[in-house]
């Protein structure tokens, strides 16, 4: 039997993340010309190609049916050349689209990336802090105690930490990163490239007095922290499990954690990071 190559290229689109001036030349043209694209949400991606006057077929593809779309997609790179898109920057980075990229490239066709906008390099740009290495965490996790150690290991590189966040979960983010790492120097960037653009820096703490009824898409960096630990005498020890026991009286007993931590603080004198940490680690334990 005679070997047939594969046909047609997957193109891995990047799309603008607000301003549809922002899509590049090279993906005008790829997105004019595939018979067929791959869309995280077809309304979205109908909107951009309505912009450009292109009419391909748009085939939904996302994270719940990508599988199920795959055979699909396949055939239709038999047959030419088929673009993918997300609602906004690079299919894959934080969207959909990895495992649909590998399905694609085990099946032997050949996967081109078409670079555009990203959130996470526009943000770097204008935030103000190192950005030669940084560490990008995607979205938080949904569980407190799991957003805090997901800050507490990035903030260990003392490397600027870029992190996206949605309007609802805004505010529970910026007190967890107070909480957690000491009220750093952070930059909130809100609606991108869009005509409300917003770049806000101070202090996480007072980024929560600033937003407080929060609106938009957002990412927020972190600016480089060291998180010290002081050396402990035995009474510090002491004060630690004093802290322990008191957290978890207190945890029984309904309070709220940033209560709780702050009544323990006062108590002890004990760093606020440290009685935070012990808040968690209790938690986790109970």
């Amino acid at each position: 039997m005679r070997y047939t190559a594969p046909v047609g290229t997957l193109y891995v689109i990047g799309t603008p993340i607000g301003n549809l001036e922002d899509l590049t030349l090279r993906a005008s043209r790829i997105l004019s010309a595939v018979p067929l694209v791959a869309a995280e949400d077809t309304r979205v991606t109908r909107r951009l190609l309505a912009h450009l006057d292109a009419r391909p077929r748009l085939l939904s593809c996302h994270e719940h049916n990508w599988k199920r779309q795959l055979p699909r997609l396949l055939d239709a790179l038999a047959e030419g050349d088929v673009a993918l898109t997300t609602d906004a920057g690079s299919p894959a980075v934080s969207d959909p689209g990895a495992d649909l990229v590998a399905a694609v490239a085990e099946a032997g066709h050949s996967v081109v990336s078409i670079p555009g906008v990203s959130a996470v390099t526009a943000t770097l740009s204008v935030a103000g802090f190192p950005a030669d290495r940084f560490v990008f965490l995607g979205f938080l996790p949904r569980r407190r105690s799991e957003r805090t150690a997901a800050l507490l290991e990035a903030a260990q590189s003392e490397q600027t930490i870029v992190l996206f966040e949605a309007p609802h979960r805004l505010r529970t983010a910026l007190a967890d990163i107070t909480d957690a790492l000491g009220d750093p120097p952070i930059a909130v960037c809100r609606e991108l490239t869009k005509l409300h653009e917003e770049v806000w820096r101070g202090t996480a703490s007072a980024a929560l007095d600033h937003f407080t009824e929060p609106r938009g898409e957002f990412t927020i960096v972190i600016g480089p922290v060291t998180l010290a630990e002081p050396e402990r005498s035995a009474s510090e020890d002491e004060l630690l499990e004093m802290a322990r026991q008191a957290l978890m009286e207190r945890r029984a007993a309904g309070t709220r954690g940033r209560d709780a931590v702050a009544e323990v603080v006062a108590t002890t004198g004990l760093p606020r990071r440290a009685v935070y940490a012990l808040w968690v680690e209790t938690g986790r334990s109970g």
